[in-house]
C-alpha cells in the first residue's frame, strides 16, 4: 500500500485540514503529515508548537504521523519514501497555486504524485490567515478549530 505526506504550514490548524488529512488518512496505508519549518509568510505559532497541535488534532487517527520539515517538500517526500503528496483544495482559485505546485514538483521528482482532495462542503471558506484574523479581533474561532487551537489562538492574542 502507498505511503503519503500532506504538506502544509498549519498555521493554525483548521478544521478543514483535519478534514483532508482524515479524509487521506482512509486512502493510504500511512499519512505523514509534514509541517513545514520556513513558509514565505508570517508565522504565529513556532514549528513546534503547530506539530504538538497537529498530534493533538489527529491523535485518534492511528496511521498518522506528524513531522516538522524544512527545505524541498519534495526531497521531505523522499526521506520519508512517500510515493504521493496529499493537497487539499477548498476554492477555485486553489486549483491554479496548486496545479503549479503540481507541475513543479513533477519536474523536481517524477516519481512522486499529487493528489487533491476537495475540501468538506462546510470548510470551503476556511482559511488559517481568515482564523487568525477573526482571532486578532476577539472574535469566536470555536467552531473552525479544535479546542486545543482556539486556547492557543487566545493565548497568542491575548484574548
Amino acid at each position: 500500500m502507498l505511503r503519503a505526506i500532506y504538506p502544509g504550514s498549519f498555521d493554525p490548524v483548521t478544521n478543514g485540514h483535519i478534514d483532508i488529512a482524515a479524509r487521506a488518512a482512509k486512502l493510504f496505508e500511512t499519512l505523514i503529515v509534514g509541517v513545514y519549518d520556513a513558509p514565505p509568510k508570517r508565522l504565529l505559532f513556532s514549528t513546534e508548537e503547530r506539530v504538538a497541535m497537529m498530534q493533538e488534532a489527529l491523535r485518534n487517527v492511528p496511521n498518522v504521523r506528524v513531522e516538522g520539515y524544512s527545505g524541498l517538500t519534495i526531497d521531505f517526500a523522499r526521506r520519508v519514501n512517500a510515493q504521493v503528496m496529499v493537497r487539499g483544495l477548498r476554492v477555485v482559485s486553489d486549483f491554479e497555486r496548486e496545479m503549479q505546485l503540481a507541475l513543479a514538483n513533477k519536474k523536481l521528482g517524477a516519481e512522486i504524485e499529487t493528489v487533491c482532495i476537495m475540501t468538506d462542503l462546510n470548510a470551503a471558506f476556511l482559511s488559517s490567515s481568515l482564523i487568525k484574523e477573526i482571532a486578532s479581533l476577539g472574535g469566536k474561532v470555536e467552531e473552525f478549530v479544535p479546542p486545543h487551537v482556539a486556547a492557543a489562538l487566545r493565548r497568542a492574542y491575548g484574548v
